[in-house]
């Protein structure tokens, strides 16, 4: 059995939802008669949930009288539209199959609204994890240690004892709020050079190199 428990972000790290999301805040900013973003733009807007993406979007950013509106239309459309063109990268099926054989207890903790990442969770992977959580009201979003520690509480282990998987700057300083370890994944949304100066110690370049740089933690 794996010797420790697996907290995984999903944007970016199990699942390429880039597309989706460019696709929802396009159709918001559209409605309300703002400028489009492209796909590059989303990519460094996202991480910190819906409010902060939407804000970053409009060019009025939170000043904006509209945003709590555009963000609403956001959120209906995404909910409807967030499976048209996201899917798992490439190796994570066999990868989360392999960790699931090995007795790894695994959970997903992520910044997007909360029905979509049960959703996705859902479709993609079935019940690979014992528990899977977004943005919730009441509770605080990464990088506040919250919904990891309630994570790791699910799995019946301290945050010691769990690592933190995640693509972005936010995930990195979410572990070290909780006091887990934590793995960058370099097939996301951040490059290495990003992320090593935003604090990453600990790489993985492609999901088939996961399970030799998860040992050489344990």
């Amino acid at each position: 059995m794996g010797s420790v428990g697996i907290i995984w972000d999903l944007d970016g790290t199990l699942l390429d939802t880039l597309q989706d999301l460019m696709d929802a805040v396009n159709y918001a900013l559209r409605a309300f008669g703002c400028p489009q973003r492209s796909l590059e733009e989303i990519r460094r807007f996202v991480g910190n949930g819906a409010g902060l993406l939407i804000q970053r979007a409009l060019p009025g950013g939170a000043d904006d009288p509209a945003w709590e509106d555009v963000l609403a239309c956001f959120r209906q459309y995404y909910d409807a539209h967030c499976r048209d063109k996201t899917a798992p990268y490439e190796g994570i099926l066999p990868l989360l199959s392999d960790l699931r054989r090995d007795g790894y207890p695994m959970a997903v903790v992520s910044n997007k609204p909360d029905s979509a990442v049960k959703i996705l969770c859902r479709d993609h992977f079935g019940d690979i994890f014992s528990t899977v959580t977004g943005e919730v009201e009441g509770c605080p979003r990464k990088p506040a240690p919250d919904l990891v520690f309630r994570a790791a509480d699910s799995l019946g282990l301290l945050p010691e004892q769990c690592i933190y998987v995640g693509d972005s700057e936010v995930d990195v300083q979410t572990a070290r709020n909780a006091n887990m370890r934590c793995i960058s994944v370099l097939w996301g949304f951040r490059d290495e050079e990003f992320l090593r100066a935003s604090g990453a110690e600990c790489v993985c370049r492609t999901p088939d190199e996961f399970t030799t740089v998860l040992k050489e933690m344990e």
